[in-house]
């Protein structure tokens, strides 16, 4: 029997009574929270110039770095699942998984990526199509581009980044014993240090960047909020108002965090997948659905053409267009790493290491598809038609895009109402997610960690969302998140060399 085994055999019972807060994490980032918020109220302008600068610095210096970085990631996660090794369990041998397929695949979904495509889901493309890389703009050529490009940057890459980061956390956590931290992959590179001052301080830039990642999706969630009650009931798409929308999220987000991941993250996430299952029916029956069924197989066969080539690109080519995209894309996904990969470590146990991979691999990336295809696709057909302009819209304001898509379908407003409820429902299933993450981080790794930290942190993540909006520092902490993704850019490719010295010990 692991330490694992041993210590937290019956982890869903009374957490409470076994877990508690590591004191080095917990005020390091409590005391880092408050001066970069201390700070950002002081000097919001100050802040903001030395963010900017600091994530167009590495964009400028390392944009071949995140490229090539999520190239040998995708390279390394299919090779190992194809390996010898992808026989090994995530868990002692024999052990199961802890929760069915769809349960897996629905918060695995819904933590990753589920509140940013209904936001991108038909922006992204839009944007492709007014002003695409190579196309002539407003075409059925920039149409392809843009829907190829989109499911590009939520494909694949991105989720092999999720894929590496989160099967070395399943392995050391459920496999050798180890406390369910980031500190724990690098145990081969930092020896002793592993669970000392400077394997801990890896754990503080992550849960700094999902602190400050969270913050900044609520308040963008709340944008998006805001502007389906402004299409539904004529409300003002004002910050008040998108305060009282963050106060109740994080009030829902704490009571799924309390019931915990197999009563609350587990059901609202399943939900969320049922109800966002619904609205994709609904925009494929009421929509040009034997166009929309057609090309789905078109879409998927344009990005896997185009894969090797996008894949190969050189950012310096177009820099400045590379930097808002796609660079973009893989140093978010890069700083979201330690939040996403510990949240679907901690949902894994008892998979192999070849379902693991195939899974988080795989099921994301058609899910991806059928949501640009659907939404994205539709977008496309009605400016390429002339029927209705989608693009205005995204132009004024991209929070608005999914509503002006619903609005040129039947029973607008039922379906703004929907799609109002699912933008509310993927927030909560990200907050607590998300929460949960820095709870066990915050708890030295441990996977039940203690209720009243769950709360705590939730509503921190609430209160820093808010003191941003009020000082407007959403875009200059999005800068800051990004400007993260550099150090684990670098920490993704030492876990790498890690997990190969460690699987290695292994005899599958």
């Amino acid at each position: 029997m692991t330490d694992y085994e041993a210590g937290v055999k019956n982890q869903d019972l009374s957490p409470g009574d076994r877990a508690s807060h590591d004191p080095l994490i917990f005020f390091s980032v409590l005391g880092l929270v408050v001066v970069i918020l201390l700070a950002t109220i002081i000097n919001r302008q100050a802040v903001g110039t030395v963010l900017y600068a600091a994530q167009d610095t590495i964009v400028e210096l390392f944009a071949w770095g995140f490229s090539l970085t999520v190239s040998i990631l995708l390279l390394f996660s299919l090779a190992l699942a194809f390996s010898r090794y992808g026989r090994i369990r995530l868990g002692p041998d024999g052990s199961q998984p802890e929760f069915n397929l769809l349960a897996w695949v629905s918060m695995l979904f819904s933590a990753g990526m589920g509140i940013g495509l209904v936001f991108f889901g038909v922006a992204e493309p839009a944007l492709h199509f007014l002003a695409p890389l190579h196309s002539e703009p407003e075409t059925a050529s920039a149409a392809k581009e843009a829907l190829q490009r989109s499911i590009f940057h939520w494909g694949l890459h991105a989720w092999a980044i999720y894929a590496v980061i989160g099967m070395a956390l399943a392995f050391c956590h459920f496999r050798q014993g180890h406390p369910l931290s980031i500190r724990s992959t690098l145990t081969p590179l930092l020896g002793r240090w592993t669970h000392r001052w400077p394997g801990k301080v890896i754990d503080i830039f992550a849960v700094l960047g999902t602190l400050f990642g969270l913050a900044t999706s609520l308040g963008l969630g709340a944008a998006q909020i805001n502007a389906g009650l402004d299409v539904l009931f004529g409300v003002n798409q004002d910050i008040n108002i998108q305060i009282l929308i963050i106060i109740m999220i994080t009030f829902c987000a704490t009571l799924s965090l309390v019931l915990g991941l197999k009563k609350g993250i587990r059901r609202l996430s399943e939900f969320n997948m049922a109800l966002a299952l619904m609205l994709v029916l609904f925009v494929l029956i009421v929509g040009p659905t034997r166009t929309l069924l057609a090309n789905l197989p078109v879409y998927l066969g344009n990005y896997l053409q185009g894969f090797p080539g996008l894949s190969m690109e050189n950012p310096y080519n177009n820099l400045e267009w590379q930097k808002s995209w796609t660079v973009f894309y893989w140093a978010w996904w890069m700083s979201w790493s330690p939040f996403v990969g510990m949240f679907i470590a901690r949902i894994s146990r008892g998979r192999t290491i070849r379902e693991f991979i195939i899974g988080v691999l795989i099921a994301p990336t058609l899910l991806s598809v059928v949501w640009f295809g659907i939404f994205g696709g539709a977008a496309m057909q009605f400016e390429l038609a002339g029927t209705a302009s989608v693009t205005e819209a995204v132009q004024a304001n991209s929070a608005t895009a999914i509503y002006a898509l619903m609005g040129n379908f039947s029973f607008p407003h039922i379906a703004s109402w929907v799609t109002m409820f699912l933008v509310a429902i993927f927030f909560i299933t990200s907050s607590d997610s998300g929460s949960f993450v820095v709870d066990m981080l915050t708890s030295g790794g441990h996977p039940s960690p203690p209720v009243w930290q769950r709360v705590f942190w939730a509503c921190t993540e609430g209160l820093i969302a808010i003191i941003l909006l009020l000082i407007g520092g959403l875009s200059a902490l999005q800068a800051g998140v990004v400007s993260m993704g550099f150090p684990f850019c670098l920490i993704l490719l030492a876990l790498t060399y890690c997990i190969v010295l460690q699987l290695k010990n292994e005899n599958p």
